[in-house]
């Protein structure tokens, strides 16, 4: 898919900010639509008609939910009606083919595999509508009685297809009146080149020794050493690849005069996987929690109610990423850290010291990077076997994989922690004015270089 690329969104955004700044206040949240709607259905026009019906039936549902707030089964069966429309579009477009694929391995069972192309970011705009209805009804989000506006909020190129996930009311205000100022440009475009910077130069260029990690499991010649290289080149290419995608996000929201909010709080400085999944997504660990955690019950009602609603709300998180079992394994994979941590480590873990904490997380997070990654079962049980012993310690090949990735692995180290930020805080005021823009043109620079160089690049993330 063209506009699944880096390049593609590269090349369309001087045209897109050049015809937004042009236009008069009064039109800009239409021409945001209209431009995101472009962007969206460029590759796959037809979804745009997906993405039409979803913003008419989230509108009006909550203009329904609005004008029945006296009556509150009425109310909340509009409600009911929002939330069943989008899991149900966003059921069938990514979990069809599975579903009858194992139902069809049931005697008598035989449901035909479609084989639809998942429309981009399907996962990410549906959950974001959906959240509309629920805090409309709440009363934690003012009705939108613009259906352009709702539209734009719907629509949003910059955070459409890999977010993070925006609740509207978080930009609800932004869409009435929203400021555009020579700082927020200069803000928002500093941010920009953050994350392209992120994902170009860091993530693609760690991703070849994952992919070399992973070819070498394919010949048989893995070793415990290559094998938790692999896990950490693809986790650092994930967090790159992902922070890098939120951070331009962010920023292009910044230039249209939105604040989204973080997604991302270095992660890899956790030291659980309670606190790494608090920093990690974070959009999205705070939907399932405001969204189903907590109607569930959250810590409320016992033991046994909690670890049942973790362990629905990690299935559900691991599902959510997609239609497979490995992503299925991977969710139930962290509620049972998680659940662990609760209930039987939390009193070794206060007592241990901080680097063992560290490594620890890492240990456990890195693994689920390969539950993650690898669809194929058997293919991640021998990965994973590998790391763990059952395989030769190391080999030549692992010797020259670290010469040869050694700067780069270093850099990444910095670079995932809060050094580079105290460091560039402890600048002088002169000397940061100077900095910033050498190095967002020199970014810039090496960027397209790399971007010319290379005919694809998409995110990790644009696949759920």
């Amino acid at each position: 898919m063209v506009f699944s690329s880096l390049t593609f969104l590269f090349l369309y955004l001087p045209l897109t900010l050049l015809v937004y700044f042009l236009s008069p206040l009064r039109w800009r949240n239409f021409v945001l639509l209209v431009v995101s709607l472009l962007f969206y259905g460029w590759g796959e026009p037809v979804y745009i008609v997906i993405m039409f019906l979803s913003i008419i039936i989230d509108y009006t549902h909550g203009l329904l939910v609005e004008k029945y707030r006296s009556n509150d089964k009425k109310a909340r069966w509009f409600v009911a009606q929002s939330v069943i429309f989008n899991l149900a579009l966003l059921g069938f477009f990514k979990y069809w083919d599975f579903i009858a694929a194992n139902l069809s391995l049931i005697p008598g069972i035989d449901l035909p595999q479609l084989g639809i192309p998942l429309p981009i970011g399907i996962s990410f705009y549906t959950f974001q509508t959906m959240s509309y209805t629920i805090d409309v009804y709440r009363k934690d989000a003012p009705v939108q009685r613009n259906m352009v506006e709702f539209g734009t909020f719907v629509t949003m190129f910059p955070q459409l297809i890999a977010g993070p996930i925006v609740q509207y009311k978080t930009v609800a205000a932004d869409l009435v009146h929203r400021i555009h100022s020579s700082e927020n440009f200069a803000l928002g475009t500093r941010r920009f080149c953050v994350g392209l910077a992120k994902k170009v130069l860091l993530a693609n260029s760690i991703g070849a020794l994952w992919e070399d990690c992973l070819a070498a499991q394919g010949a048989g010649t893995l070793t415990v050493l290559g094998g938790w290289l692999g896990l950490a080149a693809y986790g650092f290419q994930i967090y790159f690849d992902f922070s890098g995608y939120s951070d331009m996000a962010i920023g292009l929201g910044r230039i249209f005069g939105f604040r989204f909010n973080e997604n991302f709080g270095h992660p890899y400085c956790a030291d659980s996987v309670g606190t790494f999944w608090r920093r990690w997504h974070m959009s999205l660990t705070s939907w399932f929690r405001d969204y189903l955690y907590i109607p569930l019950g959250g810590n409320r009602g016992g033991t046994a109610r909690t670890i049942r609603n973790l362990v629905i709300v990690w299935f559900c998180t691991g599902f959510w990423h997609g239609a497979s079992w490995n992503f299925i394994l991977w969710g139930l994979y962290f509620a049972a850290w998680l659940i662990l941590e609760r209930y039987v480590l939390r009193g070794v873990l206060e007592k241990t010291p901080a680097v063992i904490k560290h490594l620890y997380t890492l240990i456990v997070v890195f693994v689920g990077w390969g539950l993650f990654a690898m669809v194929d079962l058997g293919v991640c049980g021998d990965y994973l076997a590998a790391c763990f012993g059952g395989a030769p310690l190391w080999s030549g090949a692992d010797l020259f994989r670290l010469r040869s990735y050694a700067v780069t692995l270093a850099v990444l180290v910095l670079a995932s922690t809060a050094l580079g930020q105290r460091l560039w805080a402890k600048l002088p005021k002169r000397a940061e004015q100077l900095a910033t823009p050498i190095l967002m043109m020199l970014s810039l620079v090496v960027c397209t270089a790399y971007l010319v160089d290379g005919s694809y690049n998409p995110f990790l993330y644009f696949r759920f």
